[in-house]
């Protein structure tokens, strides 16, 4: 195997239909997969599915599909750093492209599996689309036109895993089908086969992944060392994934020896995690940027950041969930997890969709803080400034509008808008002004003094 775009496509049937080819999937549900097939476990590739118009399916296409992940970090006490190289992927298709094959993939019997990972504000229901857009736009929209040629073949459904992190994401994943089936008029039948064909199982998945090593100071090296491959990923030891169900007869993640859960409910995993450990990353990213931090291991060194994040953690977000089901022992491992040495994970890429990411990670941390102490916790009223302050100075990348609105509109008012939050912040907006006010007009060394207020 070169990757000069010289390959062999595989003749390993296709099992596996996966929207999103980011650094996420292919360091958690791809090198999973990948193990599953080397210890002979578990037969089938993942066929993917560019989700937005611009993407990688070609450079994946140009290496057939293979790429080398380097897993870095402690793991009992000593470094560890394993470079594999992933075969788990056949082929990318782009449906902006060629929307006739992503919908001729309906009509292979293999397929079971349906993989996503299309950010926090991937699961969305428009209501602006039409089942004769070539592709739709959202990722709902285009799931309900493949599932549609599916049903329209008299094939049988799929298990559903959706990998985004919200809660409840497959059985919001599904009432969005649910109601573009309905939008697009497609009939009783089609929705009975829907809800019994198919299966939409809520999951939780947790591996921090920086993706490429564009800061690594040996990536010439580590570039050479993989024959030019262009999807060098990276990620860290650790990984769970939570599945609702039990499909292990299909799907054997647990025989295979993949740190991979079934349960009869993901809530409490899943609360703990994007609370404390994605909570902790949206509280700090955007302040940490405007800092002049670039990645979080520079964060946690930093002597302002840190004690910041710790009290943000510690006093703010436990008290709030709770210390069951071994919640403190997680946040110390979160510490450990940022402080990886081997990882340059960059707070320009946590930045991506920076506000919806803090309405679902850290805004029913705050809201849930003050009805238990009938006051605002600080430093996520500072996360909530820094936020803010991040959309009019900083460098974020969302989507258009809403960095516009961010951008355009006045701090109160922005924080009354619904539309961004989902909630009306006003509650907030007394104290976040104070440090929205330091943050914009302050300097830097004056950001952080609040810390050591009590």
């Amino acid at each position: 195997m070169k990757f000069n775009g010289e390959y062999t496509m595989s003749t390993v049937k296709e099992t596996v239909l996966q929207f999103g080819e980011g650094g996420f999937l292919r360091a958690f549900a791809d090198a999973f997969l990948h193990e599953m097939n080397e210890k002979g476990t578990y037969t089938g590739k993942a066929v993917v599915v560019q989700p937005i118009e611009r993407g990688l399916a070609d450079v994946l296409n140009e290496q057939g599909g293979r790429y080398h992940l380097y897993v870095r970090g402690m793991e009992n006490g000593e470094p560890v750093c394993r470079r594999t190289e992933i075969t788990s992927i056949s082929r990318a298709i782009d449906p902006y492209r060629d929307y006739d094959a992503f919908l001729a993939l309906a009509a292979n019997p293999d397929l079971r599996i349906i993989l996503s990972n299309t950010t926090e504000a991937g699961i969305e229901y428009l209501g602006t689309e039409s089942p004769d857009d070539r592709p739709p736009k959202s990722y709902p929209a285009k799931l309900t036109a493949f599932l549609r040629e599916r049903y329209r073949l008299g094939l049988p459904g799929f298990l559903l895993f959706p990998c985004e992190l919200i809660d409840s994401n497959g059985d919001m994943l599904r009432e969005c089908v649910e109601k573009y089936a309905r939008l697009w008029n497609l009939g009783d039948d089609f929705l009975r086969w829907l809800r019994e064909e198919n299966t939409f199982s809520n999951t939780l998945v947790d591996r921090i992944t920086p993706g490429y090593p564009r800061d690594d100071e040996r990536l010439d090296e580590i570039i050479e060392e993989c024959h030019g491959d262009r999807m060098i990923d990276t990620t860290e030891p650790f990984a769970l994934w939570v599945l609702e169900g039990n499909h292990e007869d299909e799907f054997p993640l647990v025989s295979s020896g993949i740190p991979a859960v079934w349960t009869d409910d993901v809530k409490p995993y899943k609360k703990r995690k994007v609370r404390i450990l994605n909570g902790a990353h949206t509280s700090m990213v955007p302040g940490a940027l405007l800092y002049g931090l670039t990645t979080v291991g520079e964060a946690m060194r930093d002597p302002a950041v840190r004690p910041f994040l710790e009290r943000c953690v510690k006093e703010e977000i436990l008290p709030v969930i709770g210390e069951e089901n071994g919640s403190r022992a997680f946040a110390e491992s979160v510490f450990g997890r940022f402080e990886n040495p081997f990882i340059r994970h960059r707070l320009q890429s946590i930045a991506l969709n920076s506000v919806s990411k803090f309405r679902v990670r850290c805004l029913p941390t705050m809201q849930e803080y003050r009805a238990m102490f009938g006051k605002n916790p600080p430093c996520l009223t500072f996360a909530l400034a820094a936020l803010v302050a991040f959309y009019k100075k900083g460098t974020p990348d969302d989507d258009s509008a809403v960095m516009e609105r961010m951008k355009t509109g006045a701090f109160r008012e922005l924080l009354a808008d619904e539309s961004l939050f989902g909630a009306d912040l006003t509650v907030f907006a007394d104290d976040a002004e104070v440090h929205y006010r330091r943050i914009m007009e302050e300097d830097p060394s004056e950001w952080y003094k609040f810390v050591g207020e009590r």
